[in-house]
């Protein structure tokens, strides 16, 4: 199944508490990323620290507040993607990290997560995540949308943030790079 064929097939939506289940799904046991929950980018390195429940939990209790922090995408019924997006004021441990401070004052959307299920990469999945990210901030009047995602011309590591080469080729500029490896890309809506 090709990527255009993926991408007509796929549904894109919030993560609200009635599609908690389909998260848990996708992230499995282990929580997607080493247990992570999406709680880097509010604690920090501590989410290493604590049980992989206690992050899940934490991250559930924050679906259930709202509004939703991101978006799955489903293929047929099937959970394959998520993405987290939110005001990058929800994202408070970011400006504890030398490389991924604000760049500067605009209060700016984050698309801090990009997560796709094993076997269904490389079929647009991340695309399709990106491109409803990029409509949901706007409808919502951010002035911009940010990614931090990893380079792979300068390192080949594996990345729950996505590429930017992905991110560029949807219309993304990089404004600010700390670390060779992980350049601050933003879409500025006008």
């Amino acid at each position: 199944m090709g990527s255009a064929d993926t991408k007509a097939r796929l549904s894109i939506r919030p993560l609200t508490p009635a599609r908690w289940p389909a998260l848990e799904e996708l992230f499995g046991v282990r929580g997607a990323c080493r247990g992570c929950w999406c709680m880097y980018g509010r604690i920090g390195a501590a989410y290493r620290k604590r049980p992989a429940e206690a992050n899940r939990a934490d991250f559930r209790a924050l679906v259930r507040e709202g509004p939703p922090p991101g978006l799955l995408a489903f293929l047929e019924q099937q959970p394959v993607g998520w993405c987290q997006l939110t005001p990058r004021a929800a994202l408070p441990a970011f400006d504890q990290l030398w490389r991924l401070r604000r760049v500067d004052d605009l209060p700016v959307w984050s698309l801090s997560c990009l997560y796709v299920r094993v076997g269904f990469r490389r079929r647009g999945i991340a695309t399709a995540l990106i491109e409803a990210g990029v409509e949901v901030a706007r409808r919502a009047g951010a002035p911009a949308l940010e990614a931090y995602p990893i380079d792979a011309a300068v390192s080949p590591s594996a990345s729950s943030t996505g590429f930017a080469s992905t991110f560029k080729r949807l219309g993304f500029r990089e404004v600010a790079r700390r670390d060779p490896a992980r350049p601050i890309l933003r879409l500025t809506f006008t």
